[in-house]
């Protein structure tokens, strides 16, 4: 997975594995999670949006499985 800087104060990267919609989000206090089943369209408004911690919290944290990476 490729990451994608964001200048964010809370997400510091976003990587998207296509063949199983998954999106992984580096967070800038470096915790790092997978969220499962998240469509394509999410990430790229996710890397577009104006803030991204804040599309984050209303459109993915609550609403896709996830795990902490180790």
């Amino acid at each position: 997975m490729k990451h994608v800087a964001l200048n964010s104060s809370v997400i510091r990267s976003v990587g998207y594995f296509e063949d199983t919609c998954t999106l992984g989000v580096c967070f800038t206090n470096g915790s790092k999670y997978q969220y499962s089943g998240v469509p394509m369209a999410m990430f790229v408004e996710l890397i577009n949006a104006e803030s991204a911690g804040e599309y984050f919290d209303k459109n993915i944290k609550d609403f896709y499985e996830h795990e902490r990476e180790v």
